[in-house]
């Protein structure tokens, strides 16, 4: 079981078994919501529990995509497509330790050009197939 929250506790997330690789995406929208880059594990949905959902407050991105983030303290939480069979979950929220790194870059033609990515993971620069 995997355990994570958002900066002030409010949302909790809770994993049952073990955490999916990690992806790091580069694109525009996930660098300007995170700060940087946003890296998470795609976790299937019958195996997350969340509580705090009051205070999920869930950001429409695109067609498609919403991000969710904690609405006290602002902790960007959550990538979903509804409908979907996965979840995807920030990397930085779970508590140690993860028992996994990261897969793989994705979108890396979109990476600001303020940093390298030097880390020998292998690199996708538009969206994985």
């Amino acid at each position: 079981m995997h355990k994570a929250s958002c900066l002030c506790g409010a949302v909790t997330v809770t994993v049952e078994g073990e955490l999916a690789p990690p992806d790091a995406c580069h694109c525009t929208m996930c660098r300007k919501q995170s700060g940087h880059f946003w890296c998470s594990t795609d976790i299937p949905r019958e195996r997350v529990s969340l509580a705090g959902e009051d205070r999920l407050t869930w950001y429409q991105s695109s067609e498609k995509v919403r991000r969710g983030f904690c609405s006290t303290c602002g902790s960007f939480l959550l990538w979903d497509v509804p409908g979907r069979s996965r979840l995807a979950i920030a990397m930085g929220t779970f508590d140690k330790p993860t028992g996994t790194h990261i897969e793989k870059h994705i979108f890396t033609a979109d990476k600001g050009d303020y940093y390298e990515l030097g880390d020998g993971v292998p690199q996708e620069p538009y969206p994985p197939k």
